[in-house]
């Protein structure tokens, strides 16, 4: 679709030129000869970018400039003058126009500042559709009771500055709840450091968080900002913060109470201002008491509590959940969207997802890759869940044995195929999964996946 361009000059000549001359670049033009019809032609049409003269009859271009701006601020303006001045220039660039044109044309000054410009809008559009995508991936879905009082709460305290501690079991979404926070802040646009407290050596829990200068132990050949550094004006999310040693948490709680620290190997003082959002699947209360947690820290991070609920728990969130997964690995794979039959969404209605979420989207993942068909029956549903939910059967009538081996069959081929598709780098691979290194390193080990990568380097 050709970009519209918008003329707004007295001097007919001019507009016929340019109009003839951008006609011929492919665009579509259109002309007013005075401000009060330009913006009369605003209200019918859409011009990707208007080239404004300031000396115009009536209102002159400032003016005009300023009730664009008003009106219509995505549109990109700018200005062109045979009598320009540079505090003409300056005073319309104030007031946003992207730039200035002196009189006499030049054809090819005007071909560069119209392509920057519109070079300028792409990017913008394609910022907010980032933008858009971003915040889909990172909101709350569900209608249920919980998850809407959930995103209420959410509401109310994501604008303020206060310290939050989410609870909830593992796969249950509490880095998105930490995302949601942020995004709904004062400090959206300012940096959201995740730091996964679990995965982080204790020997090197004070350069991950607070940087080190170069020279300060072996290996350290540059300078590198920590976490509390990089989320300085932003929001820092302690992932499983329960999960760090007691030394590591003396350390979190002296910068957070002082808002200062040190790199390691530095002697220099730097301030940081940050949002802290903690996570944790753990019961912090039995920590403290078994002396695992430290309490000032507990007390210093628990300003506002927020309890993510299991899955168990907001059922009424499954068909809406299993639709949106399947929309999403349907376009992630790039093959039609597939449909959810009435009796695969009772066999996930009388599940209790003890992996929560985390464990509904993997299914929905291996059913969207490997059904052939177009539509996801309770067929397709592992035989575990098909044969004796649907039937009524309770659950000691289930087999423990046939349980597991299900279970162990569905996370090995998971798995393998995970890593297959992540070239057996493990970081990356926990990273998509959502598992720790150190236990997709055991589950490696424990379904002698290694043999697999194996056999695929000797077929290459």
């Amino acid at each position: 679709m050709n970009k519209t361009i918008l003329i707004v000059d007295d001097e007919e000549s001019i507009c016929q030129s340019l109009k003839g001359a951008l006609t011929d670049e492919g665009y579509d033009v259109l002309t007013a000869p005075s401000g009060e019809e330009c913006m009369a032609l605003l209200e019918d049409e859409s011009p990707d970018l208007i080239l404004l003269d300031i000396w115009l009859p009536g209102i002159d271009g400032i003016d005009t400039l300023k009730l664009i701006k008003s009106k219509y601020p995505e549109i990109q303006v700018v200005m062109i003058s045979g009598h320009g001045t540079v505090e003409s220039a300056v005073k319309a660039t104030k007031l946003g126009a992207f730039d200035f044109i002196e009189k006499p044309l030049s054809l090819d000054k005007v071909f560069l500042v119209i392509a920057n410009a519109l070079e300028i809008i792409r990017l913008e559009e394609e910022n907010r559709l980032l933008r858009d995508r971003f915040k889909q991936d990172y909101e709350l879905h569900g209608s249920s009771r919980a998850i809407t009082e959930l995103k209420e709460l959410i509401k109310i305290i994501a604008p303020t500055n206060a310290w939050i501690l989410i609870i909830g079991e593992n796969g249950t979404g509490k880095e998105l709840v930490a995302r949601s926070i942020h995004r709904q802040s004062r400090r959206t646009h300012r940096p959201f450091i995740e730091v996964n407290c679990a995965a982080i050596p204790e020997e090197l829990i004070e350069s991950e968080l607070f940087g080190h200068e170069k020279g300060a132990f072996t290996g350290a050949t540059t300078k590198k900002r920590g976490k509390f550094d990089l989320a300085h004006g932003g929001t820092l999310f302690l992932d499983e913060v329960a999960d760090m040693s007691l030394k590591a948490q003396a350390k979190i709680l002296r910068i957070l109470q002082e808002k200062k620290f040190e790199r390691v190997g530095g002697g220099r003082l730097i301030d940081t201002d940050v949002r802290v959002l903690a996570a944790t699947n753990k019961d912090l209360e039995r920590e403290m008491k078994e002396e695992r947690f430290r309490q000032d820290l507990y007390y210093r991070l628990n300003v506002i509590p927020l309890v993510v609920p299991p899955l168990r728990k907001r059922k009424k969130d499954i068909p809406l959940l299993a639709r949106r997964f399947i929309r999403e690995f349907s376009q992630k794979e790039g093959i039609p969207e597939k449909g959810i039959a009435e009796d695969a969404l009772k066999v996930f209605m009388k599940h209790d997802w003890p992996g929560n979420v985390r464990e509904l989207k993997n299914i929905i993942e291996r059913l969207v890759i490997t059904i052939p068909g177009d539509t996801i029956t309770a067929d397709d549903i592992p035989l575990l869940e098909r044969t004796h939910y649907l039937a009524g059967e309770s659950r000691e009538s289930v087999s423990e044995d046939s349980y597991r081996q299900e279970k162990r069959n569905f996370e090995k081929d998971f798995i393998a195929k995970k890593l297959t598709e992540n070239d057996w780098n493990i970081s990356r691979t926990a990273e998509s999964i959502g598992m720790e290194r150190s236990n997709l390193h055991k589950k490696i080990k424990r379904y002698g996946l290694d043999e697999i990568k194996k056999n695929q380097s000797n077929q290459e």
